[in-house]
């Protein structure tokens, strides 16, 4: 479980493809804090470690992963989000995100509003899916790459939210243009009520 509250932008610095599975190496500056087994979010993608050396670890995203995410899009250089799993004594300062990444969506604007951004994102949808969660709501919660975020400007399948400098720089979103493909995670608490209601709505 996670908060999307992003510790760190680690760096990718190897992509190895095993059969239908990609093994990601990272630099961050908490390698030496992790253990092997250890729950990773990469991009809102909960991972495990695999493997330790110098600053350096290697996580393994097998292929329902790499579908549903953006995660086989990545190269060496990339900039990844990366969040430690909650403590249970500890704030929950975004809102609760699983790490169980839903799809992907594509970015279609960026506005920059004097010295904060508007990033505008656009996913594939239909009633059936809206009607079990997987949808925006004004002033809800949602999860882009990893990041908790308040959603603003609402719409069937798009939505906005509004990235302050320090989110923008110490997250990739400062990599994010029009035509990037972000993971979305939905609100759980959204998706448990939707589906309370649609076994109500069938009794």
């Amino acid at each position: 479980m996670f908060s999307g509250i992003i510790e760190e932008a680690a760096t990718v610095v190897a992509v190895e493809k095993d059969k239908g599975n990609v093994h990601l190496t990272l630099r961050c500056s908490f390698t030496h804090e992790l253990k092997i087994d250890q729950s990773v979010s990469h991009n809102g993608v909960c991972l495990t470690v695999v493997k330790k050396e110098g600053d350096t670890y290697t996580v393994t995203a097998i292929r329902e992963t790499l579908e549903k995410s953006n995660l086989g899009l990545l190269s060496v250089g990339d900039k990844v989000n990366i969040e430690r799993s909650m403590l249970l004594n500890g704030r929950l300062d975004g809102h609760i995100v699983q790490g169980h990444v839903d799809q992907t969506a594509r970015c279609v604007e960026v506005k920059e509003a004097d010295g904060s951004w508007y990033f505008t994102f656009q996913y594939q949808t239909d009633k059936e899916k809206a009607a079990m969660g997987y949808l925006t709501v004004e002033k809800g919660s949602v999860c882009v790459n990893g990041v908790s975020l308040t959603v603003v400007n609402s719409r069937d399948n798009q939505f906005s939210v509004a990235i302050i400098p320090y989110t923008y720089e110490h997250t990739n979103f400062h990599q994010i243009k029009e035509g990037t493909v972000v993971n979305l995670e939905f609100d759980i608490v959204g998706k448990y009520i939707s589906r309370i209601q649609h076994f109500r709505d069938t009794q």
